[in-house]
């Protein structure tokens, strides 16, 4: 281990002061920086000045940033400061500190040792009495003032920077990384620290850490942070690791567990190219299970992709922090026009919904149909459903993770409820059709199974907590740009709730709605009134027993045809309202035209005396 200290204070290489004359107007600053040590130069005129040049080795600046107004005042007193070691350049202004480039640890080559070049002529606007430190280059105003860089080595000026409120000392491991170990005084203002570049200059060998200033106030037993740019990533991709490791880097307060900050610590890797197919998010090493073995985890973590080459992370936590990237493409395919055919179907459905409920309502004041109420409620739901879903992408994106946590279990909440009035359906045909003697519920039983059973295992979740919010779904043609709405979360937990609840529910709603219509056709098959109208009453009935079964060709998204089941499912799922709507309306229409007779039922309630007039002829 290479170890070096010294007490030395931060290498300033330039301080650059004067004074710009300049006119009445607003005032503004020209920024140009780019990488390299070929020299700076400062310029003003009438209503702005200039800095250009390459000094840095990091930072890239092209901006203009506006100023005070000038007032009645035309002379403004300023200073330019460069800082070699930290890659720092800042302006002072009329009290006011802007931070041209921001601080960060240099390990390679450092632009200092800035001489002065040959200046301008004298001019009405510009620089007057410029000077580095107190040593006046000329009393006069110049337009501007040139210096030149010379590149050195960092490690020949400083091993250990003091940057006001910290303190910093590089160390360097051959088997384990380079480490930079930052020491907050009690002004601590916040510190950044860039990992070495490799001999092999690849961009994925860069990474950046931004330690905020509010982890002074939580660290407990030292004032010391460390943080190790590991070289050998081998070991992090042992274990159950879906997909690929990037750089990774440790960052540890002694022995102190820090979580839940105010302010998030950033993480920036810059890295090669990653395709728009293949996915990336932040994870850390949780080591509360088992700190041996590998769990990499994105909780905690915020992902932001900054393009293809750099992502940048923000935790509210301290351990080992990486960028993983999924080999395999994801799933989800067409996302945007399955997204497109959803909304227009759940759009359709509403409407279709609200008018079927009107439909049935002013049914139900013209005849007493026991299957009504279950129409309705069916209809109620169905409506909630579509609406809540053709909403839920706005909501996302407008209210953030509070909102989704609400919406994600109301969406939930009405999920469940069609699931269950489409089941009660099923029942209630198999119960007039196999059953007829027997009187059926009670509406308010269907009620309860209807609405207020559903709400059962949504409350305990929401109590349980972590399951529904933000979730985000990332189409394989482009993981950059998912598509984000209010559900459950993609975590452990979600997935077993989602897998004891809407599949759980799925698979007894599809395997009820095929058993019933067996059965039904197994009892009217050998009736002469069934027999004569034998197509169309099978289409009916068919159509009653079998809804919710189209939510069953979920389970057959695999294989050569998946795509097509794919669309399929979202066709028939999004437009049910609709379906539904266009049952009972050709209902109505048949028994208009039927005169009454027994193919004109208009819903299930009025079949039970066609079935009792049929056992009696029996």
């Amino acid at each position: 281990v290479n170890f070096s200290q010294c007490s030395a204070e931060i290498y300033e290489d330039l301080i650059f002061c004067g004074t710009w004359r300049h006119g009445k107007g607003p005032l503004s600053l020209n920024l140009n920086l780019s990488t390299g040590c070929d020299g700076i130069l400062i310029s003003a005129n009438m209503s702005s000045m200039s800095i250009d040049g390459q000094i840095t080795a990091m930072c890239t600046q092209s901006k203009v940033i506006p100023l005070d107004q000038a007032g009645s005042k035309l002379e403004s007193y300023f200073c330019l400061y460069w800082e070699p070691l930290q890659d720092q350049l800042k302006l002072q202004f009329r009290g006011k500190t802007f931070a041209l480039c921001s601080p960060a640890s240099q390990w390679g080559s450092c632009c200092s040792h800035l001489s002065n070049g040959p200046k301008s002529p004298e001019a009405a606007y510009g620089i007057l009495n410029g000077s580095v430190i107190t040593d006046v280059i000329s009393d006069k105003v110049h337009e501007a003032y040139k210096f030149n860089g010379t590149p050195n080595a960092c490690n020949t000026l400083h091993d250990v920077v003091n940057h006001g409120s910290a303190k910093v000392i590089f160390t360097e491991d051959k088997d384990k990384g380079n480490t930079a170990e930052v020491e907050m005084k009690k002004n601590f203002q916040g510190f950044n620290i860039t990992s070495p570049t490799t001999t092999s200059g690849s961009a994925e060998s860069e990474t950046t850490v931004q330690i905020p200033s509010v982890l002074k106030q939580v660290a407990k037993t030292t004032s010391k942070v460390s943080c190790t740019f590991l070289k050998n990533n081998s070991m992090f991709q042992e274990g159950r690791v879906e997909g690929r490791i990037l750089n990774v880097v440790e960052i540890t307060v002694g022995n102190d567990t820090i979580q839940n900050l105010s302010e998030p610590i950033k993480i920036g890797f810059h890295h090669d190219v990653i395709p728009k197919k293949h996915s990336r998010k932040c994870v850390s090493w949780d080591t509360k299970k088992d700190p041996s073995q590998v769990n990499w985890v994105d909780k905690g973590c915020v992902t932001h992709k900054n393009g293809a080459k750099h992502t940048e992370c923000h935790c509210d936590h301290l351990t080992y922090f990486t960028i993983l990237v999924q080999v395999e493409p994801r799933p989800v395919r067409h996302l945007l026009a399955l997204t497109a055919i959803t909304s227009l179907g759940c759009a359709v459905s509403v409407i279709s919904c609200i008018a079927l409920i009107v439909f049935l309502y002013r049914k139900s004041r013209r005849c007493k149909e026991q299957s009504i109420p279950i129409h309705l409620g069916l209809a109620i739901s169905l409506a909630l459903l579509n609406l809540l879903f053709f909403f839920t992408g706005v909501l996302a994106n407008v209210g953030g993770e509070y909102v989704c946590t609400w919406v994600g279990a109301f969406l939930h909440y009405t999920l469940l409820s069609s699931f269950s009035w489409m089941g009660v359906e099923v029942f209630h045909t198999f119960w007039l059709v196999y059953m007829v003697f027997s009187p059926s519920p009670k509406p308010y039983v269907w009620n309860l199974v209807g609405f207020a059973l559903p709400l059962l295992p949504v409350l305990i979740l929401f109590a349980v907590g972590d399951i529904y919010g933000l979730r985000e779904v990332e189409q394989s043609e482009d993981a950059s740009d998912p598509y984000k709405m209010c559900w459950m979360k993609n975590n452990p937990r979600a997935l077993l709730a989602h897998y004891f609840t809407n599949m759980t529910v799925l698979v007894i709603l599809v395997a009820s709605g095929f058993v019933m219509l067996l059965l039904v056709y197994r009892q009217i098959r050998t009736r002469d009134e069934w027999r004569q109208h034998r197509v169309a009453f099978f289409s009916i009935w068919g159509l009653s027993c079998l809804f919710g079964t189209t939510w069953g060709l979920t389970f057959l998204d695999f294989g050569p045809l998946s795509d097509f089941v794919l669309f399929l499912s979202c066709i028939l799922n999004s437009f049910q309202g609709f379906l539904l709507m266009l049952r009972f309306y050709m209902l109505d229409w048949m028994r208009k035209q039927a005169g009454g007779s027994a193919l004109g039922s208009t819903s299930t309630g009025s079949t039970r005396q066609h079935m009792l007039q049929a056992q009696e002829k029996s």
